[in-house]
This record gives C-alpha cells, structure tokens and sequence, in this order.
C-alpha cells in the first residue's frame, strides 16, 4: 500500500482513536442496554443483531480486522495490562494448542441459540445477562492466556478475522501493510482445531435460519408434544452438525499417504468462509439495510422519550429493496452462486497442495 497509508495505519495514533472510538460507542451503549426500555424501540436489539452481527460481514470485508481494532473486550485487557504492567501478550500460562478454535465455535453456537432459539431473544434481561457472561468470560480468559485467548476464543473477532482473510488487506512476513489476492489472504487462515465447528456453527445457524421459517417445520413444531424451544434447539444442533460431519467426511475421504486424515478437514475448513459470506448476504441484505437504518433513527432516542441526540430520529428508513423484488433476488443469487465458485477455487487451491 502507498508508504504514507502504511504510515497512517500502523500509528499509534490511529490505533488509539480506534480503540477510544469502540469504547466510547461501548459505553454509550450500556445506557440504553441497562436503563432503556424493555421493548423493540430500544436500539440495543439493533446495534446487537443488525450492527453487530450482520454488519460485521461488510465491515470485516471492506476494513479487514475491524472488530479487533474496536473490540471493547481487547481495550480492556490493554488497560489491565498496562496496570499491572505486563505486556498484553502474556498472562498466567500459554494458550493450548489443542483447544484451538474451539471456545470461538462455543461462542458463535451460545449467540445464534439467543438469536434464532430462545423465547426471550427480544428482552433485555436475557441479553444483558448473555453478554455479562461473554464479557466475564473475555476478561478473565485473556487475564490467564493473554491476547491470544481474544484472537481464538472471542466469537465476534474470530468471525471478523475469518471475513477478513477475504478483504484485500493483509500482512507480509515483516508484518507490513499489503495489498493482497482475497483468495491468497484467504488461504493464510490458520488451520488450528476448532475451525471446522466454527464455520458448521456459521453455516448451519444460517440455514437453520431458513429452514425455521418453513412451513414445514411450523407445522411440525406445533403438531408436536415437545417444547419448542427444545425442538428448536435439536433443529439448530442438528443443521450444524450436518455440515460439519459431511464436510468432515468428505474432506477426509480424499486422503493421502503424506497426511493424516483427520487433519484435512481443518485444512479445507477456509473454503467454507465464501459460501457463508454468500448466504449471509442473500439472508440478511434486506434486514441490514431496512433495519439497519432503523437503528441509527433509534439511537438518537435510546430512552424513547422523544430525544434527538444525533439529528437521525426524525429520519425514515428507506425499504426500496423491498420494493424491488427482482432486483434483490438477482443479488441473493450472484451472491451464493458468487460464494460457492470462490469456495471450490480456495478448496482446488488447497487440495493442490496437500493432495
């Protein structure tokens, strides 16, 4: 990249307005999620399940590793650092090697269980206390392990890494800013253990997402004698665990003398990333757009009472994309069949490789 962007990016400076900028927004944020009132206008709902989770996808695509420069969690593990005055990297012991990406997929499946499953998605209670946990969770792991339990263990930054092996930001072996092949970046991802239930948690949450919205499963659910929330449990459990064991299987029916066959799916595991990229698009474009900009009208009135902090409440959100069918079905199409045919390209590169 040109010498001064370099420049720019690795500062100090940036960094540090970076940071300050996600904290800032963090703290604002605790307001409404604590204070605010216990209803859809609270834009506590939106910043979580539109801003976060969906908006991460473009994010990471565009910005690369964006949710790492913005993460609260990784700010205040630098400020603990810098009280005790141990370098961020260390803590009490090492990091495994064998839990690898695992506490990342536990993670990833405890969030789509709030989202797609539980009866109380829409309360606040429930989701302050699911992120009380998360928070706990990060601090205390990246105070025995250092950062390197941020970097595998933290649903939201291993999922914006991952999308941002394929933006065309990337480092070079002295850790210099570069332009890079999305697909060659993508092809950098780590292959460490865990990564094969991290994108079957990503894919298969996405189709189950789908699939819920049947008829077919409504029916089922409400003919059966089960709890729903159980059946709707087993039905995301069981969609995850479809693709990660007939990727698994496949994967590992192409082995050779060289390596061992557990280690290919892992190894084929970032092929899967464009294909998720490509239905997280054809799911959620609409809902980002429409309900994105709802939740920038919201936050100018986080306590619904009539508030105009930003300018945005008087705004409206715009629904052309709902007013245009065929348009938006035309960009759900290019994007899974887009995200498949870069999927086989990163999967032939591999298999090149290692087969």
């Amino acid at each position: 990249v040109p010498p001064r962007l370099a420049r720019l990016v690795d500062s100090t400076g940036w960094s540090v307005l970076l940071r300050t900028a996600g904290f800032v927004f963090f703290c604002f944020m605790l307001w409404p999620a604590l204070f605010g009132p216990d209803s859809l206008i609270n834009p506590t709902f939106g910043v979580i399940y539109v801003w976060l989770w969906v908006g991460i996808v473009p994010a990471s695509l565009l910005f690369g590793r964006v949710y790492r420069a913005v993460n609260p969690v990784r700010t205040i593990h630098l400020m603990l650092a810098k009280a005790t005055g141990q370098p961020p990297s260390r803590g009490l012991r090492e990091y495994p090697t064998w839990l690898g990406y695992w506490p990342a997929a536990i993670g990833l499946f405890a969030f789509v269980w709030l989202e797609l499953v539980s009866p109380d998605a829409t309360y606040l209670g429930p989701l302050r206390l699911w992120f009380a946990i998360y928070l706990a969770a990060m601090v205390v792991g990246s105070a025995i392990f250092g950062d390197r339990w941020l970097e595998r263990a933290d649903p939201f930054e291993v999922y914006s890494t991952l999308l941002a092996h394929l933006s065309p930001w990337g480092r070079d072996a002295a850790d210099k800013l570069v332009w890079i092949s999305p697909l060659r970046h993508l092809s950098r991802v780590p292959a460490a253990g865990g990564l094969v239930a991290v994108v079957a948690v990503l894919l298969g949450s996405t189709a189950y997402d789908s699939w819920r919205s049947s008829g077919t499963w409504i029916r089922f659910v409400q003919e059966s004698s089960l709890n729903p929330t159980i059946l709707s449990t087993l039905g995301l459990l069981g969609a995850i665990v479809i693709v990660g064991v007939t990727f698994a299987a496949a994967s590992m029916a192409t082995g050779v003398e060289r390596i061992h066959r557990w280690q290919i799916p892992r190894l084929l595991a970032h092929s899967v990333m464009p294909i998720i990229v490509g239905y997280m698009i054809a799911h959620y474009l609409s809902f980002f757009v429409q309900a994105g900009q709802q939740t920038l009208i919201q936050l100018s009135d986080p306590m619904g009472d009539g508030s105009n902090l930003f300018g945005t409440a008087d705004w409206q959100a715009s629904y052309w994309l709902s007013q245009h069918p065929t348009f938006l079905a035309t960009a759900k199409v290019l994007a899974i069949v887009t995200g498949h045919v870069l999927g086989v390209i990163a999967a032939h590169d591999r298999a090149l490789e290692i087969l």
